[in-house]
């Protein structure tokens, strides 16, 4: 799949309506592994003196959640929509540039550069679009498909901005899901939310009313619910409403207007359902998701 030429970086509108995003279906990547060991010769020769014991056939192993392999390279998901460059480094210190199609596995962190988006869609059907100069840490990324107790998700969103919707996790065990901020964490209730962290680089953003957003965390909620928590509160915020978090805890997250709410989008070509004309997940350009 070839990867989108390059998009100029999308901007932010003031509060607006929003729609929804199609579920998706859930796929997953799995390792197998083996062990194999070889026998002493002080055994060998006891083998060949007696016959060895009856032993009973091997217990079936337990369910082993995706993402969590021998060598903790499971992939978790794979990148489907590309605008300009995405690199990930992963947890041994490696670092690979990705494109449309490549995998991402838990432990990465991903990074895009000025003016890149980069959509990713993870084995529950959860996905996730990165706006431009964000990064974001894939802490912890568990699925069974069948055996929901194993599920867990963290992710860490330590710059930019990002837009999420929810997948089979989050829908049946949101409390095991967890996006945290360097000021904030969220829990989700089956939703589809934008998130932008600025920290002195988003002078480039611009208000409507001429300023640049605050220093601090910006959220709006198209569908569902997000709880957003700080040392000095908790927030929940509800499908159209918009919230802001200081970077220093010095008050609690609140609800904020809907004309001084950020709404982060996307362009056309990140948003609609096809990348280099293949499919690529129930997601259309005309289903109401924020663009630009």
């Amino acid at each position: 799949m070839a990867a989108l030429k390059t998009i100029p970086s999308a901007g932010f509108q003031r509060g607006s309506s929003f729609g929804r995003w199609a579920g998706v279906s859930a796929w997953a990547f799995a390792l197998l592994s083996g062990l194999a060991q070889a026998d002493g010769p002080i055994r060998s020769r006891l083998s060949a003196q007696a016959p060895a014991p009856a032993q009973a056939p091997p217990a079936p192993p337990a369910p082993r959640a995706q993402g969590a392999g021998a060598a903790g390279q499971g992939e978790v998901g794979r990148v489907t929509h590309l605008s300009g460059a995405l690199v990930a480094k992963h947890a041994d210190g490696t670092v690979k540039y990705l494109s449309a199609s490549s995998g991402v596995i838990e432990g990465d962190t991903l990074a895009t550069q000025d003016g890149a988006y980069a959509r990713v869609k993870f084995i529950d059907g959860a996905q996730v679009v990165l706006r431009p100069s964000s990064r974001l840490k894939v802490d912890v990324y568990r699925f069974v498909e069948d055996t929901p107790g194993l599920d867990s998700v963290a992710l860490r969103l330590q710059r930019g901005g990002l837009r999420k919707v929810t997948g089979l996790i989050g829908r049946r065990n949101r409390e095991r899901v967890r996006v945290v901020t360097p000021n904030a964490a969220l829990g989700i209730a089956g939703t589809h939310f934008g998130m932008l962290f600025c920290q002195g680089d988003c002078d480039a953003i611009r208000l409507p009313g001429g300023g640049a957003p605050l220093n601090g965390l910006h959220l709006d909620v198209a569908l569902g619910a997000v709880t957003v928590t700080n040392a000095a509160g908790t927030q929940r915020v509800n499908a159209g409403q918009f919230a802001y978090a200081p970077p220093d805890a010095s008050a609690p997250p609140a609800i904020v207007p809907p004309g001084q709410g950020i709404q982060v989008t996307m362009p056309q070509a990140i948003a609609r359902n096809v990348a280099a004309g293949r499919s690529a997940g129930a997601v259309h350009s005309d289903d109401g998701c924020p663009t630009r």
